[in-house]
């Protein structure tokens, strides 16, 4: 692998409430993955939020999620699948009619927290998910946690996708993120997450907790906005994978 695309969760303030440094943050990432109101984010975040990406040329995405602000989306919740197909297609609807009044497009998709967790073990949960977006959009590019269900199901629909993993989150040997409950879920040192993730990288694979190989495609790496180290986290991956030879660009298909 000679390139691979930095993405983060942004956009997940809310009215005078405060998340994370995006404009720190879009200095360094490649793909913005915005908050569409349910989980996080506002009408007013969200425009300013693109409006940033765009000018620091960074693809945007929609990021839908459960309607829980509270739980910022953490929570499961049992949902029929035909309300989670409308749930997706109004938080993507509502990202593009922000962008397309702003001038900007929307590329690509991903889950946000418990739904996306939930469709990692659940392929008939993310296809509703999923076709839910296509029906919107049946260009839009999926992002899927790599060498999951959801990686399976947007296989078996046909459609465009690229594969992600963590930076900042340690993996299963199922290839599902430790819960945040236990302890080195989440991993807040820059110094281990830059060349953690260039040994990912290298491999073509995740590397579990156990340390067993998962191969798999990755060509986005996520880092997440809200945690307090995540605009060093994002510089120690970026300076790790150049570094090492590796380009870190806007993902391409």
């Amino acid at each position: 692998m000679t390139s691979v695309d930095l993405n983060a969760d942004m956009g997940e303030s809310f009215g005078p409430w405060n998340m994370g440094d995006d404009s720190s943050l879009l200095k360094t990432i490649t793909s913005a993955n915005i908050a569409c109101g349910f989980h996080a984010g506002d009408p007013d975040v969200m425009a300013k939020t693109m409006t940033l990406a765009a000018e620091n040329g960074v693809g945007i995405g929609a990021h839908p999620g459960f309607p829980d602000l509270q739980g910022f989306g953490r929570r499961n919740m049992k949902v029929p699948h035909d309300t989670l197909r409308n749930m997706v297609r109004y938080q993507l609807g509502a990202a593009q009619g922000m962008a397309d009044a702003l001038g900007i497009t929307v590329r690509h998709l991903k889950l946000h927290g418990a739904l996306a967790n939930m469709c990692s073990v659940d392929a008939d949960m993310a296809r509703a998910c999923y076709q839910g977006a296509l029906d919107v959009d049946p260009d839009i590019i999926i992002m899927v946690l790599a060498a999951t269900k959801q990686e399976a199901t947007v296989r078996d629909l046909g459609c465009k996708w690229v594969g992600e993993i963590f930076a900042d989150r340690a993996y299963n040997d199922d290839g599902t993120l430790v819960d945040r409950s236990l302890p080195g879920a989440v991993i807040h040192d820059p110094a281990i997450a830059g060349p953690r993730i260039l040994e990912m990288v290298r491999a073509g694979a995740i590397i579990t907790e156990s340390g067993k190989h998962i191969e798999t495609s990755i060509d986005t790496i996520c880092l997440h906005g809200d945690t307090p180290t995540a605009v060093q986290l994002a510089k120690s991956v970026r300076d790790s994978l150049t570094t090492g030879g590796i380009s870190v660009t806007k993902f391409e298909l």
